[in-house]
């Protein structure tokens, strides 16, 4: 199986239970690997892949208009657009807060799964 990754994609969230996350947005870092088919390299044609571009996009309007209490939720409906509307056969997202708490530089989750 050939992998994609996106490393530290930055974007705007609402996403936390403390009102003050409930309010504004805050900044996120996503990190994504995601399996892609073989078909890909050896066709040399983006359409047997999963474009990256197309991806970053979703994920940025599916945040914009969404609140999540939790990463932990955020990161399983990331992966479920990736599993179930990518056609990915494996996922691993890691998600951060950044600068959420003093002395800490990033706090977050990480999640793998794959299509059963």
């Amino acid at each position: 199986m050939d992998f994609i990754f996106i490393e530290d994609m930055r974007v705007e969230a609402h996403v936390g239970i403390f009102p003050r996350e409930r309010v504004a947005p805050q900044t996120l870092e996503i990190s994504l690997t995601f399996g892609v088919p073989d078909a890909a390299a050896r066709n040399d044609d983006i359409n047997d892949t999963i474009r990256y571009d197309t991806v970053i996009e979703r994920i940025r309007k599916e945040l914009d208009e969404r609140h999540f209490n939790l990463l932990e939720t955020l990161g399983e409906y990331v992966i479920g657009l990736m599993l179930d509307e990518f056609g990915a056969p494996w996922v691993k997202i890691s998600i951060a807060k950044i600068g959420i708490m003093k002395g800490v530089r990033r706090v977050g989750v990480q999640i793998e799964r794959a299509k059963a």
